[in-house]
């Protein structure tokens, strides 16, 4: 283990049955109240992004603009927003997604991607891959095109990364942590 992996490991705090019962919760507000574990945490997408040739960052809402928008400021680019839907004002994109009892609708504003983009997409955690998956489709119909997917912690155990490779078409997947 990496002196970068264990500092935030560290730094991440398990919440014992949370949101149900047989779940544990990876907490990351620790992580993000330390300034210089957060630091690294935002170097280290940074540095993924920049090597990605991203030309913006998409951040999954909610934790995913805790993580996306310093990423982009660190690594020079453009920050995008990709919100539940009815949350974004004004012309939006928008990719319904099923969730393990549900569904849901995640939405994009329609003009801040294009063409010309390729977007790196930050979020904290993968698990099963259903949101992120969701977002890969959005920037994909908005025209624009997928440079790679960035987490902070894989949870490997819920096989996201398996569901993700197809709609990754060939980009990559990095996880600074894989739990």
């Amino acid at each position: 283990m990496t002196d970068v992996e264990e500092l935030l490991l560290s730094r991440i705090r398990d919440v014992a049955d949370y949101p149900e019962p047989g779940v544990t919760f990876k907490d990351i507000t620790p992580l993000l109240a330390d300034p210089a574990a957060f630091t690294v945490l935002t170097d280290a997408l940074a540095a993924i992004a920049v090597s990605s040739g991203a030309t913006k960052i998409v951040g999954l809402e909610a934790r995913g603009f805790i993580l996306g928008a310093p990423v982009a400021v660190r690594a020079g680019l453009g920050f995008i927003p990709v919100r539940k839907a009815g949350k974004l004002p004004g012309a939006t994109l928008s990719q319904a997604y099923d969730l393990e009892y549900g569904s849901a609708e995640i939405e994009v504003h329609a003009e801040d991607l294009s063409a010309a983009d390729r977007v790196m997409v930050v979020d904290d955690v993968l698990a099963t891959g259903g949101t992120a998956e969701a977002s890969l489709q959005l920037i994909r119909r908005a025209g624009a095109e997928v440079a790679g997917l960035a987490v902070l912690m894989e949870l490997g155990f819920l096989g996201g990364r398996a569901r993700l490779e197809p709609a990754l078409e060939g980009a990559p997947l990095e996880a600074v942590l894989t739990v």
